[in-house]
């Protein structure tokens, strides 16, 4: 029997609005991977989730299964980052962060392994002032979490392999260029 309803640790990725009230979630969870979650009503004022969905913020979630999408039913702010979203080079950082596990993974493959090095990335940002070598060590760990590059190989041009990797090139990665030079 398939489980309706379920819950998990997650960090939000990105978010699209959706309908004149709605808003498409993505979000990578601790437990399912990737999701794609419907959040009915969050663009109201009087919305109670409106606050708990912002990008790269680690929220706890419950979500019910849909014919097309599943619906996120509660939200709860675990960690928003504060510290990260005050200083602009460290949120485009996050930002880009978002944007790596977004293409790098795909839907419902569950992997605890990037949950866990993403969370842990996030709080180095707002802890550490090496940004470069967050980036690159975070780039660095996902390839080889995923298999795509072996872990004792030293590994010099991370955005070329990412880019081999997805298939094209980030577009935040400009940014993050510019931002950390």
């Amino acid at each position: 029997m398939i489980q309706r309803s379920y819950s998990s640790d997650g960090v939000v990725l990105s978010r699209r609005n959706y309908g004149e009230a709605d808003r498409i979630l993505t979000v990578y969870s601790r437990n399912y991977g990737k999701l794609n979650l419907l959040a009915k009503g969050v663009r109201k004022p009087k919305s109670k989730k409106r606050g708990h969905i912002e990008v790269f913020s680690r929220i706890r979630f419950s979500a019910s299964r849909g014919t097309g999408l599943d619906f996120l039913t509660e939200a709860e702010t675990v960690d928003s980052f504060e510290s990260v979203r005050k200083d602009l080079r460290r949120t485009s950082l996050a930002y880009y962060f978002c944007e790596v596990v977004s293409k790098i993974t795909r839907e419902e493959e569950k992997n605890e392994q990037i949950f866990d090095n993403f969370i842990d990335n996030l709080s180095l940002l707002s802890k550490r002032s090496d940004l470069k070598s967050i980036r690159r060590y975070f780039v660095f760990k996902m390839l080889v979490i995923l298999g795509f590059w072996p872990e004792n190989k030293k590994l010099d041009d991370v955005d070329r392999v990412l880019s081999e990797v997805t298939e094209r090139e980030m577009s935040s990665v400009r940014i993050g260029k510019k931002m950390l030079a």
